[in-house]
């Protein structure tokens, strides 16, 4: 199973990569951070989604998941040309620790009028929940 996951994640069609990425968060493999990273620079938006949907899951229990990668999330929710994914990198990033320079560019995209609605919304309250967190 591991290296028919390695080989889909590989995969031309970007659809066996999303499956691939998706199972990873799906089934908890831990052990395929690495794996996930590169599905998180991958060209197809929905394989980059599928990437952020497990890194959210596999880190509601371990923070330094988000923590690890979070210059690549940063990267991901001020730069990805894809709205989804920003929005999706806004709520992985939640699940790490409350550092000041996340909350940072949260709140000032939140605050961004050029940005659409529901990505202002999103990253205003993880700001907000990140900096609840931050005084516990």
């Amino acid at each position: 199973w591991d290296d028919d996951l390695e080989m889909a994640a590989r995969g031309a069609d970007f659809r066996e990569r999303v499956v691939a990425y998706r199972a990873i968060g799906q089934f908890r493999f831990r052990t395929k951070k690495e794996l996930l990273r590169r599905g998180l620079d991958d060209d197809s938006p929905a394989v980059r989604g599928s990437a952020l949907l497990s890194l959210e899951r596999l880190s509601r229990d371990h923070p330094g998941d988000v923590n690890d990668l979070r210059p690549l999330l940063h990267e991901l929710v001020t730069h990805d040309g894809n709205e989804a994914v920003r929005r999706l990198a806004v709520v992985a990033l939640r699940n790490g620790s409350a550092r000041p320079d996340t909350i940072q560019i949260l709140a000032s995209l939140g605050e961004d009028d050029e940005q659409s609605r529901e990505l202002r919304d999103a990253a205003a309250k993880v700001a907000q929940a990140l900096r609840r967190k931050g005084t516990k």
